[in-house]
Order: C-alpha cells, then sequence, then structure tokens
C-alpha cells in the first residue's frame, strides 16, 4: 500500500503509526489549500515578509529566497513555513492579482478555454434572447465593420414564399419594412400602427422595374437621361426638347410633335405676303397649322395698315414645311417693301 494518495498526494494513516492525529492533519491542511484553489499572484518572485496564514503562490521562474529552486509549484504559508505542492496537469487555479482563472496543461498555467460558440441556443448582449430573437443586442449602436475590404449583412429565407427583411419598430410596434416578404421582389412598406400595411415601392425581381402602387408626389424638378433627352417608342427619353434655324420642336415618347417658330413675311403679290417655313423636324404627315399674325409689326411695313389685312393662313402644307401667308382685303393691294410677323405652330407626329 502506498504511503500518498495518487492525485492530491495526501497521507495515508497506518494501521501500525502511532500520533495518528499528525498524519489526518497534514492531510486536512493539503486539502485546505487545494480544494477551490485560489493564488494570490503568479508573478511574485520574492516570498512576502509577513504572508497570512493559509496565503498561496504560483511560483514563476527566477524566484528568489525562502522560494528558490520551487519555481512551478504551489507555495504554501502554514504554521510558519513554506510548503511546496507539486501541481499536475488539470488543476485549475484562479489568480486573484489578475483576476483570470487558469489550468495546468503540459506543465503550463493557461488562461482556462472559453466554451465552444457554435450551435448556442442564443446570445444575449445587455439583455435577453428567446426562441424568437436568438441574438438580443441592447446598446446605443451595432457595429459591423470591414475586415479590409468591404462587407456583407446577409439575411436569408427558406423559400420565395418566406420573409427576409429588416423590420423598423416604435416602440416593439412596426412602422417601416424592407426587404423580400412573401415573394422575390424587393418592397419598402410602411404602417401608421403596426397593423395595417401600405406597399409604396416594389421593384419587380424579374426586370428590375419600380412599382409605386400608392402613387409619388414630387415637389423639385425630374430630370435626367430618361426623362429629357432623345425620345423613343422603345426606350430613351420621355421628352426631347431642341431647336434650330426652323424654330423650336417638343417631341414627346407617345408620338406627338410641337414645332413653334416666328416668321418674317414679305411681299410676293399685291394680294399676299408668304413666306415658307421648313419645320425644324420632319412630320410623318401634315400636321395642324395654326398662325398668329402680330399687329404691331404692321407698322413696320411701307403702307399697309390693319385695315388692309384680310386673314393669315397657311398654303402648300405638307410633312416637311408649309407657306405662311397673310392676305389683302378687298379692294386693297400690298405693296413691294410691306412685310409683317407672324407666330406659327405645328402640332402633329413624329412617329
Amino acid at each position: 500500500m502506498f504511503d500518498l494518495s495518487a492525485n492530491l498526494a495526501l497521507p495515508y494513516m497506518l494501521g501500525s503509526q502511532a500520533q495518528k492525529h499528525v498524519t489526518h492533519n497534514e492531510a486536512l491542511q493539503i486539502l485546505d489549500a487545494l480544494v477551490q484553489l485560489a493564488v494570490l499572484s503568479r508573478s511574485q518572485a520574492e516570498p512576502p515578509l509577513a504572508p497570512a496564514e493559509g496565503a498561496r503562490y504560483l511560483l514563476p521562474v527566477g524566484v528568489t529566497g525562502a522560494w528558490a529552486g520551487q519555481a512551478g509549484k504551489l507555495a504554501l504559508w502554514s504554521a510558519q513555513a513554506w510548503q511546496f505542492l507539486e501541481p499536475r496537469d488539470g488543476w485549475r487555479a484562479f489568480v486573484l492579482d489578475e483576476g483570470v482563472e487558469l489550468v495546468l496543461a503540459g506543465g503550463a498555467w493557461d488562461m482556462l478555454p472559453l466554451p465552444e460558440l457554435t450551435n448556442l441556443d442564443g446570445v444575449g448582449i445587455a439583455t435577453g434572447y428567446d426562441a424568437t430573437n436568438r441574438l438580443a443586442v441592447s446598446a446605443d449602436a451595432t457595429l459591423l465593420s470591414h475586415a479590409g475590404a468591404g462587407h456583407q449583412l446577409k439575411v436569408n429565407k427558406a423559400a420565395v414564399g418566406e420573409t427576409a427583411s429588416l423590420l423598423f419598430q416604435s416602440n416593439w410596434s412596426g412602422r417601416a419594412e424592407m426587404g423580400i416578404a412573401g415573394g422575390d421582389d424587393f418592397a419598402i412598406k410602411t404602417s401608421a400602427d403596426g397593423a395595417s400595411w401600405f406597399e409604396g415601392l416594389r421593384v419587380e425581381a424579374a426586370t428590375g422595374r419600380a412599382v409605386m402602387a400608392q402613387g409619388a408626389v414630387i415637389e423639385g424638378a425630374l430630370s435626367g437621361s430618361a426623362i429629357v433627352g432623345t425620345v423613343s417608342q422603345t426606350g430613351g427619353a420621355v421628352i426631347e426638347r431642341g431647336t434650330n434655324a426652323s424654330g423650336e420642336y417638343v417631341r414627346f415618347a407617345d408620338g406627338t410633335q410641337i414645332c413653334t417658330q416666328s416668321l418674317g413675311l414679305a411681299y410676293d403679290a399685291n394680294w399676299a405676303l408668304k413666306v415658307y417655313w421648313s419645320f425644324p423636324q420632319a412630320f410623318v404627315a401634315t400636321p395642324a397649322l395654326s398662325i398668329a399674325l402680330d399687329a404691331d409689326s404692321l407698322a413696320a411695313g411701307s403702307a399697309i395698315g390693319a385695315g388692309a389685312v384680310s386673314f393669315a393662313g397657311f398654303e402648300g402644307g405638307s410633312a416637311a414645311g408649309a407657306w405662311g401667308v397673310l392676305y389683302a382685303a378687298n379692294g386693297a393691294s400690298f405693296a413691294a417693301g410691306d412685310s409683317c410677323t407672324v407666330s406659327v405652330t405645328a402640332i402633329g407626329r413624329w412617329v
């Protein structure tokens, strides 16, 4: 039979031993030192001058004085003397001056490893988690940063009909939600009470087309190449506006075209003042034409006045242009040098 126990090296009382109480007390002293092991330090190299009864230290390399040659052992101050115990792998010790728990492995004291952080039931940071909210954080902000490049926040759902979204709440009542809910189209919804929801924007997954079911209110300027630019009925902008020597034009994506110009009519015959207007952009057919006389411009002529005028109109209209004409009144005639100014408009289709 061995004199010491296998794990803690506690002395056994032998059958023929006298003063068995000495052996018993020695075993109790070792148990008192090792059970709930908490050492004052693991970095102190010199023994304290006045240690308290039961003081314990893990001795580092380079210890001196009464500890010399005992590096790696557990020093116990008992009965006015230092006692040295040999730690074994698997022992745990709490270091009071550091506030850490250590474990002995391979002859070295290391920090107690953290538990495995996979397949946890949940994590609560400054709050509690539940079966639905497995990760719960109570803080002023939550930071997710890059590791040298970009960063993605991924919200995954099991099937098309499920929900993957971000829900914004006020006092635990939903007010806005964005994501893919009940389908794969991206949608933004709002609610005033958390019960009735309105979809403000939906972007179709298949086409990228944006749908605003509730309508849109635009208070500022609306511009961009898709609004004002070169129009087309299958692509391009909605409105095209331009100008050249023949006047100004506006084209709409529905095929409508409007051309305008200010023309100076000159003497053609004693019964008419004329000029040919080539449209700034051609129509597909003869457009609807209108003409307005600038009465003030009649004074610029050599002889004509309001009483000499019958009406203004067009002749020889086509898809490319028309003659603007001011006709003389009955019994009146124009003379060389007579002129006037008219405003003309053509409305038709460009496609």
